[in-house]
């Protein structure tokens, strides 16, 4: 009898279920919404496509390091523009003030202030008042707080409330407690200016090692979990240390921060700090995107693999020498067309002492700037002389983990002509900054239709 009833009420809620819907019982799949590709802000659609990659010509270098070989990429999105120190001091300024925020809530927290309070209670934790929480806030509190290393992690800062910098206006004795501890000691002070600890400024975050999961396919998921803690300020300091017996003080002084240089493209950035850049990048979109209700997230940022680079950098240009084609640096009215060395001791020869503005000269034909000169740019791969010899030919990447010379490319303004050509590699540690390294990002396209064939 009770298996009669359980065969009926199966019965039953089958043909419930088949009501509700309006596919006849067909195999229909499920239906998302509809995907309409969002072009993200300051980027250009890289079309995907077939390639020579490497030298087209004889390698007067001799370096022997770039064979010709077609390879083919799939389409992304790539900034137009290098990185700028604009845009960087906004992922410098939200880290601090991240920390910032944390410190006074953690303060507060202690001291056992609330936003009632004022002062430093504004600060507090917004989970202090857990009735206005949703449930998945709720839940994420009753269950994460209080774990980690800090004590802290799973509390929500609030990022509502304006932090004050000057000091005649901060609120109480516990606010200045807090913004003490982010400045460099009085001893440490000159001119009468007190300068941030940039020590502080550190960014983590955590990513999963999909190369690794994939090989190790017993390993378990939270082992390719890597967590990562690094420092995000530039090293103004290479302006000195690249180039010894020069005077280069006042590009250490005010080239990162001053507004006169807001559109050069950074320097001082290694490859760790330009991997930390890419996944807050995705964090502050995703952000917002979470904000809009029903919005879909969006693609990692991250950096081009070197085959990306190379085909973005061509503009469709096949064998072409410079991103422009070439073979020549000047055009046909006798203007260089990059910022680079192009006499020996004659920096300024191309109209240009160091770097230039970020969208100067003219863009190649995916309409990216400076692909050639201006400041060299890091990659996502690992420097081997011998990686195009094995290399996949589509989508091919080379990113060892134990190989930390990491490929830059594109030459940039203290290089000479040879670095600026598209198929020509060179390498920096990863841990190095330089005065003449930047980079740009790049973002995966949703699909497989967009290509660079004509019909």
């Amino acid at each position: 009898m009770d298996m009669k009833k359980f065969i009926l009420l199966t019965a039953v809620l089958t043909l419930l279920a088949s009501c509700g819907s309006n596919d006849k019982g067909e195999l229909v799949g499920v239906k998302g919404k509809k995907w309409h590709p969002e072009k993200p802000y300051g980027m250009e659609l890289i079309p995907g496509g077939a390639f020579i990659m490497g030298k087209g010509d004889d390698d007067l270098a001799g370096v022997q390091d770039a064979p010709a070989k077609t390879v083919t990429v799939r389409a992304f999105y790539m900034d137009a523009t290098e990185i700028t120190n604009s845009e960087y001091r906004e992922f410098v300024h939200w880290v601090r003030d991240s920390i910032i925020r944390m410190k006074l809530a953690i303060l507060a927290d202690e001291v056992g202030k609330v936003p009632e309070d004022g002062g430093i209670g504004e600060y507090a934790f917004k989970d202090a008042d857990t009735a206005n929480m949703s449930v998945y806030e709720k839940y994420m509190f009753e269950n994460y707080t209080g774990l980690g290393p800090t004590g802290y992690e799973g509390r929500k800062i609030n990022n509502k409330i304006k932090l004050i910098f000057d000091t005649s206006e901060y609120p109480d004795e516990y606010y200045t407690e807090v913004m003490d501890t982010m400045y460099l000691p009085l001893e440490d002070s000159y001119n009468g200016q007190r300068t941030w600890d940039v020590k502080k400024f550190k960014f983590q975050y955590s990513y999963m090692d999909i190369q690794e999961a994939a090989k190790n396919r017993g390993i378990k998921r939270r082992d390719a979990i890597v967590k990562e803690q690094i420092e995000v300020y530039p090293d103004t300091a290479v302006w000195i240390r690249d180039f010894a017996y020069s005077y280069n003080e006042p590009m250490h002084n005010d080239y990162f921060w001053h507004d006169a240089y807001s559109e050069y493209p950074v320097v001082g950035v290694t490859w760790k700090q330009a991997k930390a850049f890419c996944e807050w990048r995705t964090i502050k979109k995703n952000s917002y995107q979470k904000s809009r209700k029903g919005a879909a997230m969006v693609n990692t940022f991250r950096l081009p693999s070197e085959a990306e680079w190379e085909y973005a950098a061509r503009g469709g240009l096949q064998a072409a020498t410079y991103p422009w084609g070439g073979p020549y640096t000047k055009s046909d009215r006798g203007c260089f067309m990059a910022n680079f060395k192009p006499v020996r001791g004659d920096y300024a020869a191309d109209q240009a002492l160091y770097t230039v503005e970020a969208k100067s000269y003219e863009p190649n034909d995916y309409n990216l700037y400076n692909m050639a000169g201006n400041v060299a740019e890091w990659v996502n791969a690992s420097y081997d002389p011998s990686s195009y010899e094995y290399t996949s030919t589509i989508n091919p990447s080379v990113n060892d983990n134990n190989n930390q010379r990491k490929i830059v490319r594109g030459g940039s303004w203290k290089d000479v002509a040879y670095f600026l050509q598209v198929s020509s590699r060179d390498y920096e540690y990863a841990d190095s900054a330089r005065s003449y390294i930047g980079f740009r990002t790049v973002q995966d396209y949703m699909g497989t239709h967009v290509t660079g064939k004509k019909k």
